[in-house]
């Protein structure tokens, strides 16, 4: 099977790549902009999780945010996305603002989702942006709707699909790939590998050769890994596959290897038992994807440190900002519980009337 692997590429040719060098310097400081508000807004979530203000879960991407920004960097009119309960991090790269994550995280009104979804349940139609799902793979058969719906249209964009490393054991995952190939459906299945799924090594829950995204073999469908810590590697590597989608309607399966700091949400107490803190200094010292980014554009002259501590100055005021407009909006009302569940309902359709929404006698 070949693969857009490259071994013997260094990351300075990523920098060349045709993708990369059409990043203006303005655009590259976005990134790092979107990257520093993305690890500022989960810092506030955490501080007002900690503090009893949020309910339910919370699952932090801190550690991993070159992925999302990267592939969120790429995406135009046809591509869409939709990614696991790991979402904060894909939505506000896709451009959803502060202020409506936060107010989801806090359980309100104004909140992106009316407050009922929650930290695993964001999502912006409007940006091609479909979520934000609880269970694990259950987003995996939905992106490939997308990409069903794409081909379906004859429009030439790509469904990217993201799961975490744990959810590439899960059924519906691999009847995704089945059909996926058999029809050729673009759409790029990203495995966000963090090492760890819930609380159990990569090692001792999957069993593969060489890595994950080699199963991908099984299905004669192309697949790559790439390096999330560099930000120039996710992204030429992702508009492969995002072309070989678009261009040939064919699938891919990309692992991303990555790291998170936090467990796997909040609750996960026992992060530092099955991971030494050793472990987790290292990869923040070593390999935080943002500081390195922030060190690359450095080098290249691109940005300076005044620059880079008045994009961080900024991104804490704006989380602060949405936390006071989160605590300062109202709560949803008992009565839209009942709303948003179905379309014939919400618009007093004839088949809200006789209670039969989907089949007919």
């Amino acid at each position: 099977m070949e693969t857009a692997s490259s071994p013997n590429i260094s990351p300075l040719d990523f920098a060349s790549s045709p993708i990369n060098k059409t990043l203006s310097p303005e655009k590259k400081i976005e990134h790092f902009r979107q990257m520093t508000q993305i690890r500022r807004f989960e810092q506030a979530g955490l501080k007002q999780y900690s503090a009893g203000k949020m309910g339910g879960f919370l699952h932090l991407y801190i550690g991993q945010e070159s992925l999302a920004v990267g592939a969120a960097s790429l995406m135009g009119d046809n591509d869409h996305m939709i990614t696991a309960y790991r979402c904060h991090a894909h939505a506000l790269a896709v451009g959803m603002s502060m202020n409506e994550c936060m107010a989801e995280l806090f359980g309100k009104a104004t909140g992106c989702s009316k407050g009922k979804g929650g930290s695993m349940h964001f999502f912006a139609p409007d940006k091609n942006f479909w979520g934000g799902h609880g269970i694990v793979a259950g987003q995996t058969p939905l992106g490939l709707g997308l990409g069903y719906g794409l081909k379906y249209k004859g429009l030439p964009g790509s469904a990217l699909c993201f799961l975490g490393d744990g959810a590439v054991n899960q059924g519906a995952f691999h009847e995704s790939l089945n059909i996926a190939a058999l029809f050729g459906i673009p759409v790029v299945y990203v495995i966000e590998n963090n090492g760890y799924s819930m609380g159990t090594s990569q090692k001792r829950s999957s069993a593969y050769r060489d890595c994950l995204a080699q199963r991908a073999e099984a299905y004669d469908m192309d697949w790559d890994v790439v390096n999330g810590e560099d930000f120039y590697e996710v992204r030429a590597k992702m508009h492969i596959a995002m072309e070989r989608a678009r261009k040939e309607s064919k699938p891919t399966v990309l692992e991303i290897t990555t790291y998170r700091y936090y467990g796997h949400s909040v609750a996960d107490a026992n992060h530092k038992k099955y991971r030494s803190p050793e472990e987790i200094e290292k990869y923040k010292r070593d390999h935080d994807p943002i500081n390195l980014w922030r060190q690359r554009l450095l080098d290249e002259k691109i940005l300076t440190e005044e620059a880079a501590k008045n994009i961080d100055t900024e991104s804490k005021q704006q989380a602060a900002a949405s936390v006071k407009f989160a605590e300062d909006s109202p709560a949803p009302t008992i009565e839209s519980i009942t709303e948003d569940v179905y379309w014939e309902t919400d618009n007093n359709t004839e088949a809200s009337k006789i209670g039969r929404h989907f089949f007919n006698d």
